[in-house]
């Protein structure tokens, strides 16, 4: 990706211009992403720079969600924050600022605002080194379903500018934490059981009934989200700071799932999210989730359904072993 741009809609342009050429690798494309979104925030530093002068406190940007799993696909929306060292008013107001212009100018290259807010224009998802210890917490005190939902996207976050020491010191406020109260596993478990089912009780893939895709599968709620749940807890409890599904995978313990175990599950999510690109919509955010049941190859059905059933049975695995209670 070339250097030098110098505003959004320059950055948009190229964006819809070379995104075809990764359209199809799941890596290049999270590569793409990122360097998209690296050259918006340090576009927005520039900007706010010349109103508010340079930043006062060394800081870090950070992704959430998809994007600090690398997990997105053609289209995706926002899902970040910032953690800054000095705790003041004048820090605060600066980088609530800095996060409105970066959340602005990613809106403008082409990644939607995100519905619940998690952006770093939010207080919540903008504050100091000190500020986020609190809130952390404060989140694994409190237990609401809300707290731990929080708590959940927080554990996404993956930095894409500045030093990683900042998110590091966070994510071990939360191991310390799990290993005083291994409880709040469980407690975890409980905030991501609302799956959305992909398969019936009869072995056929239930697909929309009505709305705008009929006759389509949410691939991330029902094929993806089993194994992004299940493998997200297992790293927890491994103390583990990787954010993908995949490398999470790769780095658990064979006591926790045996190796040729985590070698399979890693090839099934693989191939998933290489679908989600072959057979996914390509219009919008909304699309790229979706895929019509009914277009694809007999094959094509059948090794979807089979890999559905892997992360469910991953899925399910995983609550039992947690049920069973987790030794500290």
């Amino acid at each position: 990706m070339e250097d030098g741009f110098d505003n959004y809609e320059n950055l948009r342009n190229m964006r819809e211009q070379q995104i075809k050429h990764v359209a199809t690798n799941h890596i290049e494309l999270n590569q793409f992403h990122d360097q998209l979104m690296t050259q918006v925030v340090h576009l927005a530093i520039e900007k706010v720079k010349k109103e508010w002068g340079p930043p006062p406190s060394p800081f870090s940007f950070f992704l959430m969600g998809s994007g600090g799993r690398f997990e997105q696909s053609l289209w995706s929306d926002q899902d970040h924050g910032i953690v800054y060292k000095k705790t003041s008013d004048e820090a605060q107001n600066y980088f609530l600022n800095l996060g409105k212009e970066i959340s602005d100018g990613l809106h403008t290259v082409g990644y939607e605002y995100c519905d619940g807010n998690v952006m770093a224009s939010n207080p919540l998802w903008c504050k100091s080194v000190e500020a986020w210890k609190g809130q952390l917490e404060n989140w694994m005190e409190d237990e609401s379903f809300d707290a731990i939902r929080h708590l959940l996207i927080f554990i996404d976050a993956r930095v894409l500018v500045g030093s990683e020491s900042f998110i590091e010191a966070l994510k071990e406020v939360i191991h310390l934490k799990i290993e005083e109260a291994p409880y709040l596993l469980k407690r975890m478990l409980k905030n991501t059981m609302r799956l959305q089912k992909g398969i019936g009780v009869f072995g056929q893939i239930l697909v929309e009934t009505h709305g705008s895709h009929t006759g389509e599968i949410n691939l991330k709620q029902t094929a993806l989200f089993p194994y992004v749940n299940a493998v997200r807890l297992l790293a927890l409890k491994e103390k583990m700071m990787n954010t993908s599904t995949l490398s999470r995978l790769g780095a658990l313990s064979d006591h926790t799932i045996g190796r040729s175990n985590r070698k399979h599950y890693e090839e099934e999510f693989r191939q998933l999210l290489q679908f989600r690109l072959t057979y996914g919509g390509n219009e919008n955010y909304e699309a790229v989730h979706y895929v019509k049941i009914d277009a694809l190859p007999k094959e094509q059905k059948k090794e979807l359904k089979d890999r559905m059933k892997q992360g469910i049975e991953l899925y399910h695995d995983t609550t039992k072993y947690f049920e069973k209670g987790v030794p500290k």
